[in-house]
């Protein structure tokens, strides 16, 4: 392996950190966005229990922030209520944008991986190239199993590129769907917190409801 390494050139230095860094987003961004951590089942139930027996006291609600991402949305529309509907509906939208900005971290960065590794391989290629005609054309003569080997070493640093670069494409685009999916899980329990606490109409919180 590190001899490899050794022939793709300086080159391989930015795909082993580009490398690192992309396990390093993956790792934590799959811990991070486990769908029990971020819309905890049942929460909702939990919290219209609470209501009902009117134990929602601000102790609740700084519990109820601190206890996931779905918690903090509910817990900043519980906190609004007796405003009315629309303040209600601000202060969830405006909770929401901030817990969705915090799902997205390092994402951007791991496309710019997925991006930017192939190119750095294709680039380390492209200069061993040139540096293997350049010495051919130096030395007036070309042989061509020493072509062949050289050529073979410049395209190291291209499959290195590309072996950082797909996965990290494919986590990419999943997490990214794994975002989307457990925003629309957020919307849809927010929306049924702001029916059944401004009374409009009755909602089925399933499991766990009081």
């Amino acid at each position: 392996m590190w001899e490899l390494v050794k022939a793709g050139g300086w080159i391989m230095l930015p795909i082993i950190l580009c490398s690192i860094a992309a396990a390093g987003i993956i790792a934590e961004r799959l811990w991070t966005l486990r769908p029990s951590r971020v819309t905890p089942p049942h929460l909702l139930g939990q919290v219209w229990k609470w209501i009902k027996e009117k134990k929602l006291s601000n102790q609740k609600l700084r519990e109820l922030r601190a206890d996931s991402p779905l918690g903090e949305i509910l817990a900043a529309g519980l906190a609004n209520s007796k405003h009315g509907r629309e303040i209600m509906k601000e202060c969830i939208e405006e909770a929401a944008a901030r817990v969705v900005h915090d799902l997205d971290r390092y994402l951007n960065a791991l496309g710019t991986i997925a991006g930017i590794a192939p190119l750095l391989g294709l680039l380390g290629t492209v200069l061993g190239m040139i540096e293997i005609f350049s010495s051919f054309m130096g030395s007036g003569m070309a042989n061509a199993p020493l072509l062949a080997g050289g050529i073979a070493k410049a395209l190291i640093t291209t499959a290195a590129g590309l072996m950082v670069g797909i996965p990290a494409l494919f986590f990419h685009r999943y997490l990214q769907r794994r975002v989307e999916e457990l925003v629309i899980g957020m919307e849809q329990e927010a929306i049924k917190l702001v029916e059944v606490v401004q009374g409009d109409r009755d909602v089925d919180l399933g499991e766990g409801k009081a």
